[in-house]
């Protein structure tokens, strides 16, 4: 018999999604952590690119907090953003018909802020049934207090709290292999 709570920790290529979440130009500029977020992003994009994962951009309100940021839209094969105005992703028709048309059952979350947009969409994911895997060095906020408070509300609810190279590494298994030599010069 399978255990569930373990299960939920192991990521699978064939199973997980990759949700960028409102990394915009005018919302970038207020965070301090702006450049890691952006650099563990772009990681995140071109390792599920490498081992063929689906990749979801959103944007916040777009007209007011301007497009995505050209570092990690031009990390991106396809620039195909679902704009929305509630600030969970979930909360959008569109995002929802997109993640569902995928078929992947995992989501590997990134993005800006961790305690408002996307703590609430991992909130909205896993009351979906989505198994919900936070690269935590891949979000933030302004202040370290709602970065650790979103972080903490994610575990709380359910996430499993990781890393940009854990998640890489995890989805690749083993070492040796094309995918691990490509992936692996990411994040050298």
């Amino acid at each position: 018999m399978a255990n569930l709570e373990i299960d939920s920790f192991k990521l699978d290529k064939d199973k997980a999604l990759l949700v960028v979440v409102d990394i915009q130009e005018r919302l970038a500029v207020m965070m301090k952590k702006r450049k890691k977020v952006e650099a563990n992003t772009t990681i995140l994009i071109k390792a599920a690119e490498i081992v063929h994962i689906p990749i979801i951009v959103t944007e916040q309100y777009p007209k007011g907090l301007g497009p995505t940021t050209d570092h990690v839209k031009e990390a991106l094969s396809s620039y195909k953003p679902i704009e929305k105005i509630d600030f969970s992703c979930c909360g959008e028709d569109n995002f929802i018909s997109a993640v569902k048309e995928t078929g992947r059952t995992q989501v590997i979350l990134c993005g800006m802020e961790t305690h408002v947009c996307v703590w609430q969409t991992c909130l909205g994911l896993l009351d979906r049934g989505y198994i919900v895997h936070l690269a935590g060095d891949a979000v933030c906020s302004r202040s370290k207090d709602n970065y650790l408070a979103g972080v903490g509300l994610m575990r709380d609810a359910g996430a499993v709290i990781s890393s940009t190279e854990t998640v890489c590494f995890q989805l690749l298994v083993r070492a040796g292999t094309d995918e691990f030599k490509k992936v692996s010069k990411l994040v050298k």
